[in-house]
């Protein structure tokens, strides 16, 4: 084995124990302390009874923007078309051509109503119409995600979402203006510069300047991830967002560098951040460590990508493929890289996973931007009940039942007899109403 200058943590899945090590490593809880969730819901309640005044004290006090209005926080539509005029005639073009694949891919998710007709001349259905309002929330942070703006906003407004409004936690000058640039492109409907709980709590219970929203979608720090949990109910969310992650299956047939760089493009989200190497060959695991070490002085954010690698990356070894699709779906990961000589051969082993990257050619980092699906996908192992945002998320969906003479005279005497089985005569005797006999 090679010394290393980033030490990342070896499994092997064929050793005793193997599971309990990995789960233990990948250590997806989410610990909340007391303090962080009571301090959240001071500030949901704080929003919910001083309204905008209370957004400009904790935007002021947590983002230091120094603000006396809520009007400053405010970003109109045409100061996102004054942001979009103002970058680059090269960053426009890649911002439109990822909007322009991203909405290409998500009007192929578009559902339609339908309906049936029964013998009887019943006729049932299902009705499909978009939500009315919904919030975005853009994380800001670290790093400025204008990516983010897209992958939330162009579903939604696929969907046909009348009303998009988008929080992010970031100052409106020309330093951000890919952000607000991505906003004009995307149809936000209006945007606020604020960020947090606040934000959360704005867009749930409405203030005198931000709209009150039907659903929440989005991720965001701690702060976030715990108030959208503490609101669902009030309002729908999208799903609670962990750590960015990504998994990546080898037989050793991709160059090691390719892989070493789409481990280190995880790695620099955030030190939380999980890349994790699953391969058939110890050998190659060696290169692609060997690759990390030369390739690791050249990358912008060293410390992040360092402490992420040694804190959170994992190196495992499977006897076989089969092997290696069964600790994936283990690890539910938000993003997999199928990286093998035959990838689609392995897709139908997978189960569990938010994005999947098939074939060497199809980096994470392309999802992540322009490749069309929304890369808001679920986190921390959620993939095994969440899927990823799409345009029915922004849609909801509700029954038609219209019953002929004949349709409820049929169904009536068993829905009465079910009814009085469960002891509720309301409901049978409002079947039993439509029983006529002339039609037996």
């Amino acid at each position: 084995m090679i010394k290393s200058s980033i030490s990342i943590t070896r499994l092997d899945a064929s050793k005793d124990g193997f599971q309990d090590q990995l789960l233990g490593l990948l250590n997806r809880e989410m610990l909340v302390s007391d303090e962080v969730t009571t301090l959240v819901k001071n500030i949901l309640k704080d929003v919910k009874c001083r309204g905008d005044q209370a957004i400009i004290d904790f935007t002021n006090e947590f983002d230091g923007f120094g603000v006396s209005s809520l009007e400053e926080l405010f970003v109109p539509r045409e100061k996102l078309l004054k942001s979009l005029a103002r970058i680059s005639a090269k960053q426009r073009r890649a911002l439109e051509y990822a909007a322009e694949r991203i909405k290409e891919y998500h009007e192929r998710q578009k559902q339609s109503s339908w309906q049936y007709e029964d013998a009887d001349g019943s006729v049932y259905g299902q009705r499909i119409s978009a939500l009315e309002k919904v919030g975005l929330y853009v994380p800001g942070g670290k790093a400025n995600y204008p990516s983010s703006v897209l992958m939330l906003g162009i579903p939604a407004k696929v969907a046909g979402v009348k009303e998009i409004i988008a929080t992010v936690p970031t100052r409106y000058e020309e330093a951000a203006d890919l952000i607000f640039a991505a906003a004009a492109i995307s149809g936000i409907s209006s945007l606020f510069t604020i960020g947090g709980a606040q934000a959360i709590a704005a867009l749930t219970y409405g203030t005198e300047s931000v709209p009150k929203v039907d659903k929440i979608t989005g991720p965001g720090n701690l702060y976030v991830t715990v108030a959208k949990k503490l609101v669902f109910g009030e309002v729908g969310i999208d799903m609670i967002a962990g750590p960015s992650e990504l998994t990546i299956i080898c037989d050793g047939s991709t160059n090691p560098d390719w892989v070493a760089m789409d481990l280190f493009s995880q790695a620099e989200h955030d030190e939380q951040a999980q890349s994790i190497l699953i391969s058939t060959k110890e050998d190659y695991i060696d290169d692609v460590q060997e690759s990390i070490d030369r390739l690791f002085p050249n990358m912008e954010r060293k410390e992040i990508i360092e402490k992420s690698l040694k804190d959170r990356g994992i190196f495992i070894r499977v006897r076989d493929l089969n092997e290696a699709a069964v600790v994936s779906n283990l690890i539910a990961p938000e993003h997999l890289e199928i990286s093998v000589e035959n990838p689609t051969e392995l897709l139908d082993s997978i189960n569990n996973a938010g994005a999947i990257f098939i074939g060497k050619y199809s980096a994470e980092a392309l999802g992540d931007y322009c490749a069309g699906p929304s890369h808001v996908l679920p986190t921390s192992g959620t993939a095994r009940f969440f899927s990823p945002l799409g345009v029915y998320d922004f849609q909801k969906r509700s029954s038609i039942i219209h019953c002929s003479a004949t349709g409820a005279n049929a169904m009536a005497r068993t829905a009465s007899e079910l009814a009085r089985d469960e002891s509720l005569q309301a409901h049978a005797l409002s079947a039993e109403f439509r029983l006529n006999t002339e039609l037996d």
